[in-house]
């Protein structure tokens, strides 16, 4: 599902609607480093929930103080990303 090593966290398989919710928990005790960055390449299929899960994770990182940058993001997640309009908020620095 999703593990970290120093600052780089990697998400594997899925991330919907079934399973957004538990991403997100385990991310709870993950993201403690000042900068983190979230290695997409793994993910398999997404759905409007992995748009929220990422807009999350980017109002966590802003409550707490840290920088969060998403990378190598799947084409069907940028293009969601595009339909709603938010491709500049997970977009790779």
């Amino acid at each position: 599902m999703i593990s970290c090593e120093g600052e780089r966290c990697v998400v594997q398989g899925p991330i919907t609607i079934a399973n957004a919710t538990a991403v997100l928990a385990a991310s709870a005790n993950l993201f403690t480093t000042p900068r983190i960055v979230v290695d997409l390449s793994r993910v398999t299929e997404v759905d409007s929930a992995a748009i929220s899960l990422l807009l999350e994770w980017r109002r966590a990182a802003g409550r707490t103080q840290r920088q969060i940058e998403f990378v190598n993001l799947p084409e069907s997640l940028k293009s969601l990303a595009d339909l709603y309009g938010v491709s500049h908020l997970i977009a790779p620095a």
